[in-house]
């Protein structure tokens, strides 16, 4: 749990998608006030998410309360209308496998993909309300979704195709190529998707590993270590990508096993390490930043600083 919690914390101080909500801040000051409230936000969510589980499942399993279906009639609880309705799509069975009429615990199966979707009607809500409940959910799915993919299409555009291939692009040639890399992005993450390599949950932790792996350490090293210079991040991040990559594959596909436990969900902690090494070991072999650099840098320590990037004409 440990290790899983440190991967979660890391990755999401690396997804890119959440850092670029950032670049709009004028100020190293407002920066900090929007990081402040939008953790106030997140703990919102995440404390809300397990807490909705938990009072459903209590719904449903106290015999005490009106709507639980543990220790009611058998022939009662098959006739109760959510439940024929998320029956009838196979989300949900009720069988009677010892034949005495009653609903036992082990007799009750829910598959939970669809609490949050199926708890307004347990409550007695009309269905209406899960409807907008999974639009809800469909909703920040598909920004979730829009914001990686333009992170990555305009990381590409930017950095790849505009500062190596071709510096001397104009706005519109990087605007096109940005929008030509959207669309083969896009059909290769549902090409990915498409073959069902792990569940939605196990999905997630991949990428918040990916993240991790590559991103985390040249992040805070980039800003609280004025020797880190371009080639010790850009091998951190390679390093440590690779790497945890490489682990992923051995343990989740080529047999390995885990080492000190550490399974495929969590191989962050393995490309971490490396991509740490990597950063440090290359900086110092490299020259170091030029002052300009440097300076940003003590700007960006400031609480109150007053710009992320020093002003130019």
């Amino acid at each position: 749990m440990v290790s899983l919690a440190i991967c979660m914390m890391a990755g999401t101080a690396s997804l890119p998608h959440i850092l670029m909500r950032y670049f709009t801040t004028p100020s190293v000051k407002a920066a900090r006030r929007s990081v402040g409230w939008s953790l106030l936000f997140i703990f919102l969510l995440y404390f809300s998410a397990p807490a909705l589980a938990t009072l459903t499942k209590l719904q449903l399993l106290d015999p005490d309360l009106a709507t639980s279906v543990i220790g009611k009639a058998f022939d009662e609880v098959k006739n109760l209308a959510w439940v024929q309705h998320w029956e009838s799509v196979k989300m949900l069975a009720v069988a009677d496998q010892n034949g005495d009429g009653i609903v036992q615990l082990n007799e009750f199966f829910m598959r939970p993909d669809i609490v949050v979707l199926a708890t307004p009607e347990i409550a007695g809500l009309p269905y209406v309300i899960s409807g907008l409940v999974a639009a809800g959910g469909l909703a920040a799915a598909m920004s979730t979704a829009d914001g990686l993919l333009l992170a990555i299409a305009n990381a590409l555009s930017h950095d790849l195709y505009y500062k190596i291939i071709d510096p001397q692009a104009d706005t519109r040639r990087r605007l096109i190529v940005a929008r030509i890399l959207l669309i083969f992005i896009g059909a290769a993450a549902a090409a990915v998707a498409s073959l069902k390599l792990t569940g939605i949950l196990g999905a997630v932790a991949w990428a918040f590993d990916f993240a991790c792996s590559g991103l985390f350490f040249p992040l805070v090293l980039g800003v609280w270590w004025k020797r880190a210079n371009a080639a010790g991040a850009i091998a951190g991040m390679v390093g440590g990508f690779v790497v945890g990559s490489w682990y992923l594959y051995m343990v989740y596909a080529g047999g390995m096993e885990p080492w000190w436990g550490i399974d495929h969900i969590r191989f962050g902690i393995i490309g971490m390490p490396v991509s740490l090494v990597l950063m440090v070991v290359v900086s110092l072999l490299t020259p170091a930043p030029s002052k300009e650099i440097q300076d940003m840098v003590d700007e960006t320590r400031i609480p109150s600083g007053s710009a992320v990037l020093p002003q130019s004409h």
